[in-house]
């Protein structure tokens, strides 16, 4: 029965809502709620000052501590692609302040009370899979280019990505396999995961409305998409620290972009 609820909701019949088209004062009325948002509940910055940045420099212990230093980029690449789901308490906080309600950092942890819980984690879950099969596409590029060997320092290994032929196929073909990677994420978890937090409708409905909101608008979330990437990128330099700051805007713009995308519950129909 949990099963079935995570997939379907709670209606036995699913509510495909209606998706809108999108233009580009869409995005950008977005990104300005989504930092009205932020600044709107400063104590949240402590918390994600810390965390961030500490998932951060993890990554990049991992990387040079186990000689996995080939990964380095694609785990960082990889906020982008499970990020959706790791902004869902931020999602929960625009949406309460949408209502009017008093907000602190602590109103994240609300969502863990939302009726769609276990449809949150199946999709993370895919989104998981996504994230993990970037990494082992991401390690298959590097040996099939370089055998196992791994380089002595760091200014090796950048000598071997910008100084050899086989650096610079890696740098194409990476960022083309990474692009394949990324569509893929925001295709699934664009407007998936705070339509969840929005609505009962189970995980398979979330998802269809994502993949077509993608769909009615390839060209405004393509732009949305690269938004992503480029704020995540400077949000990295310098050390990570960035992210505190980018994370939390994305997650707010990307609820104010749901709430533009598809249509009130209430204007739904069934399929």
């Amino acid at each position: 029965m949990a099963q079935l609820h995570a997939i379907s909701g709670a209606n036995a019949i699913p509510a495909y809502p209606a998706v809108r088209r999108l233009g580009f004062a869409d995005l950008r009325d977005a990104v300005v709620k989504g930092v009205d948002d932020f600044l709107a509940t400063p104590t949240q910055l402590g918390f994600l000052a810390i965390i961030y940045p500490l998932v951060g420099f993890f990554f990049a212990r991992l990387a040079f501590g186990y000689d996995v230093l080939p990964l380095l980029f694609p785990l960082v690449a990889g906020y982008a692609l499970i990020g959706p789901f790791a902004a869902t308490g931020l999602y929960e906080l625009s949406r309460r302040r949408e209502q009017g309600q008093d907000v602190s950092w602590t109103d994240a942890f609300g969502a863990l009370r939302c009726p769609s819980l276990d449809a949150i984690g199946a999709l993370g879950l895919v989104l998981m899979a996504v994230f993990l099969a970037w990494l082992a596409t991401a390690t298959w590029l590097y040996q099939s280019l370089f055998g196992t060997a791994v380089p002595g320092s760091f200014s090796q290994f950048l000598s071997m990505i910008f100084f050899t032929p086989e650096g610079w196929t890696l740098i194409i073909a990476g960022h083309s396999l990474g692009l394949a990677f990324a569509v893929a994420s925001l295709a699934i978890g664009a407007i998936s995961f705070p339509m969840l937090l929005d609505r009962d409708v189970g995980a398979l409905v979330a998802l269809q409305t994502s993949v077509r909101v993608m769909i009615a608008n390839p060209m405004i979330m393509a732009v949305w998409g690269l938004f992503v990437a480029a704020a995540l990128a400077l949000g990295s330099l310098p050390l990570f620290i960035g992210l505190a700051v980018a994370m939390p805007v994305l997650a707010h713009a990307t609820w104010h972009l749901y709430r533009k995308a598809v249509e009130p519950a209430e204007l739904s129909t069934t399929g």
